[in-house]
């Protein structure tokens, strides 16, 4: 099917703007908080009982974290949220939205964790970011659901970062990746297939890889690369992909690595929609039901 009409002026809107790849990080960083957070309708991320700031360790030192509760009593599970941005933007306001509605659908606290990005901090800064912070949110529960319930998510390089967590942390119960990046090499069609002109492009992909890899780094390295990494044992997982995204066949293939190593899995690619969906529910109306249908499946893991 076409991409979602409903998207495309959206993605005009973007396309008359500078690309991604023209800018400096400071100034993607910029474009993509009026994106994400001033062109936000005002009133229309979920209700949650509170929110409050926090810090959890990180890879070499802490780091600010924010704290959603929902509106309900007793021991809740407790969801690990790392934002999309490809290791160089986005941040704890950009992805409030999503922090909101994962806490109100499925009754979860929600942790944020603002690990730190590129090209200040190159890999492996922000993987080691989210393994440190996983573990120390693991070992004070009772401070946050207080169930023994603990789960990650994240999109993008969120859902990397959920990925690389749930290799190296025992005991996570779930992860929800949101048309993750999980190869920096491969034979992956939906990355030509999606070069130009759906809000993630081809050349901002190198972009992103020029900032976050380091010298000498090995492409290949599970850190960077949780395809190439070792999935047994893994913890069901939810993973969402976009017909129209560079990203879709690593996904996929994420999906299908992990079908094979005997790990539960609900997958699904959703139709005309694009990379970045998550946070475009105000736009369109098939991006809201895709939005409310993913989480309802993340929703049935935490409480099997």
């Amino acid at each position: 099917m076409p991409v979602d009409r409903q998207l495309v002026p959206l993605l005009s809107l973007i396309s008359a703007g500078t690309p991604v790849h023209a800018m400096s990080p400071v100034d993607a960083r910029d474009a993509y908080r009026k994106l994400t957070v001033d062109l936000r309708p005002a009133g229309t991320m979920a209700e949650v009982a509170s929110v409050t700031d926090d810090k959890v360790a990180g890879g070499d030192g802490p780091l600010t974290a924010r704290v959603f509760r929902p509106e309900t009593d007793g021991p809740v599970p407790t969801v690990v949220l790392f934002h999309g941005g490809g290791f160089v933007f986005g941040d704890l306001d950009t992805h409030e939205a999503m922090a909101r509605s994962i806490c109100r659908d499925t009754q979860s606290v929600v942790v944020a964790v603002d690990y730190r990005l590129a090209p200040e901090a190159k890999f492996p800064s922000a993987p080691r970011d989210a393994i440190a912070s996983v573990r120390d949110i693991q070992s004070r529960l009772d401070e946050y659901g207080g169930s023994e319930v603990l789960a990650v998510a994240g999109d993008s390089a969120g859902g990397n970062l959920s990925a690389v967590a749930a290799q190296h942390v025992p005991g996570i119960a779930a992860q929800l990746l949101i048309y993750p990046t999980t190869a920096i090499v491969g034979d992956f069609p939906s990355r030509e297939e999606n070069a130009k002109g759906l809000f993630l492009e081809a050349d901002t992909l190198l972009w992103f890889l020029g900032h976050f890899a380091a010298a000498g780094m090995d492409f290949e390295d599970p850190l960077a690369a949780p395809l190439r990494g070792d999935l047994t044992g893994q913890p069901p997982a939810v993973v969402i992909t976009a017909e129209f995204d560079p990203l879709r066949d690593e996904g996929i293939a994420y999906a299908e690595a992990l079908v094979a190593a005997g790990v539960q899995v609900e997958h699904h690619t959703y139709p005309g929609l694009i990379h970045g969906f998550f946070d475009m529910g105000t736009w369109s109306t098939h991006c809201q039901q895709a939005i409310d249908e993913s989480i309802a499946k993340f929703a049935t893991l935490l409480r099997p």
